[in-house]
């Protein structure tokens, strides 16, 4: 068992989903939901597992799910990557997107086994380039607290850039198409389709 001390989970379920034409959170690719079963995944490897929603999705989210709603005070992921620190500034944060088709319990095992706290985050990366994926990490407080003053120099600035420019301990995945992201139409269905393999 892998301890589980002072790590909480969110989901980032609070994307328009735009390029998909439909809420990617409410995509079941195994089974419910995937912003459910990601959360469901994470819950029994962190202290606490909340969903990062828009104030627009609080009642369609069954009562029994923690949810963080985004401040809005940020752009893009960092919305809820840093409305969830602002709830709760004293932890880590394991964060994966909700349009990570590919992650599973054990991924994050992997992930959660190489995590060095001494750093600012632990995240996975492909191989060739060994680019930081952001929302699939471990954010150590530091790391987001930074994030807040980054931000206020680099006004849109990203989370992987931030990330490539850190002290973080980079983890190559055993499966190389948990990193894969479904946003669009065609990403969904070649998705399904290496699932249903």
């Amino acid at each position: 068992m892998i301890s589980k001390g002072g790590l909480f989970g969110l989901v980032l379920s609070g994307g328009k989903s735009s390029r998909m034409g439909r809420d990617k959170g409410l995509i079941a690719y195994h089974g419910m939901p995937q912003r459910e079963y990601l959360y469901r995944v994470m819950d029994t490897l962190c202290d606490r597992t909340y969903l990062s929603i828009r104030v627009d999705q609080q009642e369609e989210i069954d009562p029994d799910y923690g949810t963080i709603l985004d401040t809005n005070a940020f752009y893009g992921p960092y919305n809820g990557l840093l409305s969830a620190h602002k709830a709760h500034p004293n932890v880590a944060w394991l964060v994966v997107a909700c349009d990570m088709p590919f992650v599973d319990k054990e991924t994050l095992q992997e992930l959660i086994s190489q995590r060095d706290p001494s750093k600012m985050a632990t995240c996975f990366a492909n191989a060739p380039h060994a680019l930081p994926e952001p929302l699939c990490a471990i954010w150590e407080p530091k790391a987001l607290a930074d994030s807040v003053l980054y931000l206020k120099a680099e006004r849109k600035a990203g989370p992987r850039k931030f990330l490539m420019d850190a002290d973080v301990t980079l983890v190559v995945p055993n499966r190389a198409e948990v990193l894969l992201n479904a946003n669009s139409k065609l990403d969904y269905e070649e998705a399904l389709l290496k699932l249903n393999r």
